[in-house]
């Protein structure tokens, strides 16, 4: 937990740093002049700054810019920085957070992601509290790894999410259930320095009723893994005999498919219900305690690293990051 005194800022767009257009917000250029000059009377760690490109709205997130990311963030370490603050719109920051937990394991220093629920410069705007309170936190030293930092609070992104979309606090960490061993050995595959490839990961929250022919379509769109919303502590349709063929054949297919809840607290547990124990009897693997920002960052990055099924599958219920714990 080492003060960081070198931290580089990558900026990738965002409420925090919006201006009108004709269409209403969108991301501008020319945040570091704003930023220095907002943060000059303020006692915080020596900063130098990135824009990344394109800049977006936080709602054009993709996994191809969460590569990009990655390699700005090994960019920026390996120029000298021993922390990076990226500023992001708040709609997709716990998205981005939790993949980029995955894609920068063994990372050597703190990554810490913020934002502001209203663009910088406007009356009662949160921008410059949340971006001098995450540097001073790096200032002050962090753990090497990814948080999220807002109005005074640093959360662990594989256990939160924005729960609203008004106000100051719109991330929350979600009381999920935990105590799932922890990997012993990650490999060499997951490594920050190794490339990531990008994966095609679906996600199907459960409904009343869901018929097994919307379960067919994902799995014909040709995802190479699944995030099931399954109901309380992981039960499905299990008297639908089509919707539990269709999960067979995906496994059969080597689609790899991974059950949360779609409760806020709580968590997977499949062998408490027939309901439940029905979907593991068909290949559906326990999601635990992970949100959908955790299971569909963490699929991503193991799916893009290359290993095999077997080892997903292994790795999907063990703790990588604190996503299990």
């Amino acid at each position: 937990m080492s003060p960081a005194t070198n931290i580089m800022v990558l900026y990738t767009g965002g409420t925090i740093g919006m201006q009108a257009s004709a269409n209403g917000l969108a991301p501008a250029s020319g945040f570091e002049a704003r930023m220095s000059e907002a943060l000059a009377q303020l006692d915080v760690p020596a900063w130098r700054f990135q824009e990344m490109s394109p800049l977006i709205d936080s709602a054009n997130m993709t996994p191809a810019y969460w590569q990009r990311l990655r390699v700005a963030v090994i960019e920026a370490v390996d120029a000298g920085c021993d922390a990076v603050l990226i500023l992001h719109g708040t709609d997709t920051l716990a998205y981005s957070a939790a993949a980029m937990s995955f894609q920068l394991l063994g990372l050597p220093v703190p990554v810490v992601f913020t934002g502001s629920m209203l663009p910088a410069g406007v009356p009662d705007s949160d921008a410059w509290e949340n971006v001098s309170g995450a540097l001073v936190a790096l200032g002050e030293g962090l753990v090497p790894g990814v948080q999220l930092y807002f109005h005074g609070v640093l959360m662990a992104p594989t256990r939160c999410a924005k729960i609203r979309s008004f106000g100051r606090h719109p991330f929350a960490a979600l009381q999920r259930n935990g105590g799932v061993a922890q990997a012993e050995m990650l490999p060499a595959a997951l490594h920050y320095r190794q490339a990531k490839a990008l994966a095609n990961v679906g996600v199907l929250p459960l409904v009343p009723g869901i018929a097994a022919a919307q379960l067919d379509a994902l799995i014909d769109s040709g995802i190479q893994a699944l995030v099931l919303e399954c109901f309380g502590s992981g039960t499905g349709p299990s008297d639908n005999p089509e919707f539990l063929a269709s999960l067979k054949r995906a496994q059969d297919n080597g689609v790899v498919v991974v059950a949360i809840t779609q409760c806020h607290e709580g968590g997977v547990e499949l062998d408490v219900y027939e309901a439940g124990s029905r979907l593991r009897s068909v290949g559906v693997l326990s999601g635990g305690g992970m949100t959908r920002e955790a299971a569909f960052g963490k699929l991503n990055a193991l799916l893009g690293a290359g290993l095999d099924s077997t080892e997903i599958r292994r790795l999907v219920e063990l703790d990588l990051c604190g996503e299990l714990s």
